[in-house]
């Protein structure tokens, strides 16, 4: 029998199936009764669900990245669905396919790989060509970028996401670089594929998206900066020549500066031209994509609206229903 996804379920629907879980807590309601709250995924989606009163040795009988047998009913609340259980049964990973619960990329990640090479390779500068291969010919690495999520809870949060998100921003560089002529079209690419490229270590991916020990106490701006200082090390035995200083500073800003804002975790403002370009395109993808897919995985069919997403501060305007004429005064106008 196919499994019931989390795509799939819906108000109302009873549920016997197995979830991988992402994050667990025991909480207390304003009666101090404790209830259980643990977040449910596949490769399909996340919801909510809790187990009202609940006992601590329940809770400590699993782990986040265990895979539990839930027992219960969804329900639609405060414009969500969640899922209330009754019962649950903790599953050794023998006995699930992994392949169900990790979110992948739609695309083939073989196609991907292959158009970043091709566009990485088209570049004319020799030291920066050099560097390419450096990273190209690392086997370890190209495996990792394949299978890294960009992130673990928002954009291209799913295995192959970094790949899908950077392979993006290369095409749309290609297409704006034209108009922008002083732009340098190579230096631009190479930060584009570079800008993100210490996330293959920040985070974990194994069974449930988190951070590594050096994510958490380093995290991928600085991570980033150490592989390109590892590969350049390497390129003047490909090229024969040293590596430009000046090149070096243009390259290292770009990781130091691509998220925008001190605010947002940028050790520097974009001070270049490709700088404050990558900025921009990295931000519009992260941005579109979060979206495209609050939009796409909302399963509210009867309202215009998604739910308040906390993370934008909003929520997203989907369309009227076929049928249905414009509002006015909070009503249906005939």
């Amino acid at each position: 029998m196919a499994r019931k996804t989390v795509q799939q379920l819906g108000d109302g629907e009873s549920v016997d199936e197995v979830y991988l879980v992402t994050d667990k807590q025991l909480r207390a309601n304003r009666q101090g009764s404790l209830y259980l709250q643990v977040d449910l995924r596949d490769r399909t989606g996340q919801i909510t669900a809790r187990l009202w009163n609940a006992t601590e040795p329940q809770f400590r009988s699993f782990e986040e990245g265990d895979f539990l047998r839930i027992r219960g009913k969804v329900q639609l609340f405060q414009g969500s669905l969640q899922m209330i259980f009754s019962t649950f049964e903790r599953m050794a990973p023998s006995q699930v396919a992994l392949g169900d619960f990790l979110p992948r990329t739609e695309q083939d990640v073989n196609k991907l790989l292959e158009k970043l090479k091709t566009i990485l390779r088209k570049l004319d500068n020799p030291h920066l060509k050099g560097l390419v291969e450096c990273f190209l010919i690392d086997e370890p690495f190209v495996d990792a970028l394949s299978k890294a999520p960009a992130g673990i809870r928002n954009h291209h949060a799913y295995i192959g996401g970094l790949l899908e998100h950077v392979v993006t921003l290369l095409d749309g560089a290609e297409r704006i670089a034209p108009l922008y002529p002083e732009l340098n079209r190579d230096l631009l690419l190479m930060g584009i594929f570079l800008h993100d490229i210490g996330k293959v270590r920040e985070l974990s991916y194994d069974r449930v998206f988190g951070y590594t020990d050096e994510g958490q106490l380093v995290g991928h701006i600085v991570i980033g900066v150490e592989m390109l200082n590892e590969k350049l090390a390497q390129v003047p035995d490909l090229t024969g020549e040293p590596f430009p200083s000046e090149l070096v500073l243009r390259l290292k800003h770009l990781i130091l500066s691509h998220h925008g804002t001190y605010e947002f975790g940028s050790p520097r403002l974009p001070m270049t031209p490709e700088g404050i370009a990558l900025h921009y395109l990295d931000n519009l993808d992260a941005k579109l994509h979060s979206f495209l897919r609050d939009i796409r995985e909302d399963r509210q069919g009867t309202s215009a609206w998604t739910p308040y997403n906390h993370n934008t501060q909003r929520r997203l305007f989907k369309g009227l229903r076929e049928g249905s004429g414009p509002v006015v005064d909070g009503e249906l106008a005939s």
